[in-house]
């Protein structure tokens, strides 16, 4: 008979022959298109009925150019995105290691591009600057970015498994950011990917991802200051919903402009950020942060900016935990 330890000795080689998972090149169709976006579809305040939607009611669809994610480079098909991800562009995923291979079409009637943070580019692939081959994509032209996850585009030490990361127009920035030409990047950590064709963190039942803007429709008039989440107003972000028992990870984006000083905060559950306890993230222009949550309070709750104005003016919707009865039926 073998003893214990002869079989782990045994072992060891076979264990250290397994191939580690390969990186991937992960390739994403993205089209710029003009479009039309509405702050409040049917113009009511979901958070207060009856008391509608103040100023910021007045006109609350204006035109936009949105990022669309399409099945292949015929461009004919669009990846439908799930409904919390709102104004939002299409989310890149990958794992640490991982290339992006990011096929941009310019549908709309003015030079656009797509310019990373905190991934590894040459200057091509910028997409900034008014420089490189990817700096400036003309209506009706492409570009290929690639961009690589290297170690430093992933989690640090006091990290979660995965962290998030923006994309967004660089040609006129602040007006295209504005326009709503901005979407979000995921980094996984190194051996932290469900599979080869899955790089969300295998540690995560779901993940969503908020950004908090006020977007400037009017030049400064209050009406048209537009105190969004992920392009919505007074609860009309809808999807964010988990079961009971889920592990969440919630990634958070601040834009915009002096204004933009934002305390994400969440009625009924705590969230863990690098190792410390809260329900509040503050948050600034053009930061990121990556948190975690344990789904095991049911109910519907407030999710909303506790900058008291940003309260007013909308900034704040609903997130809900279905019990495991519901879920189980």
């Amino acid at each position: 008979m073998i003893s214990a330890k002869k079989l782990v000795l045994c072992l060891i080689p076979l264990l250290l022959s397994v191939p580690a998972q390969a990186n991937q090149i992960r390739e994403y169709w993205v089209s710029a298109e003009n479009t039309e976006w509405d702050y409040a579809p049917g113009g009511k305040n979901h958070i207060r009925p009856g008391h509608g939607l103040g100023p910021w009611g007045e006109t609350t669809r204006y035109a936009k150019m949105r990022y669309y994610a399409y099945t292949d480079g015929s461009y004919t098909t669009k990846v439908t995105q799930p409904e919390w991800m709102g104004i939002m562009g299409p989310q890149l995923i990958g794992e640490v290691g991982d290339t992006l291979k990011v096929h941009f079409k310019n549908m709309t009637d003015r030079p656009l591009s797509m310019h990373p943070h905190g991934v590894l580019y040459d200057e091509d692939n910028d997409g900034a600057d008014l420089r490189g081959a990817g700096g400036i994509v003309p209506p009706g032209e492409s570009f290929t970015y690639t961009w690589r996850l290297d170690e430093e585009s992933g989690p640090g030490p006091a990290d979660p498994s995965s962290i998030v990361w923006v994309y967004h127009s660089h040609v006129k920035p602040v007006e295209e950011v504005y326009a709503g030409l901005i979407g979000s990047i995921v980094v996984t950590a190194k051996g932290m990917a469900r599979s080869a064709k899955d790089p969300r963190p295998k540690d995560i039942d779901r993940s969503f991802t908020t950004m908090f803007m006020v977007f400037d429709e009017e030049d400064g008039e209050e009406g048209g200051l537009m105190h969004a989440m992920n392009g919505y107003i007074f609860g009309h972000l809808k999807g964010l919903e988990a079961r009971e028992g889920d592990r969440i990870r919630w990634h958070l984006i601040g834009m915009g402009s002096e204004v933009d000083l934002h305390t994400a905060h969440w009625h009924g559950k705590t969230v863990l950020n690098g190792g410390r306890r809260t329900d509040v993230i503050n948050l600034m222009p053009a930061t990121m942060t990556s948190v975690t949550m344990n789904a095991d309070n049911p109910g519907t709750w407030l999710y909303h900016c506790h900058v008291a104005d940003h309260i007013t003016a909308g900034m704040i919707t609903r997130w809900r935990v279905l019990p495991k009865e519901d879920t189980e039926k």
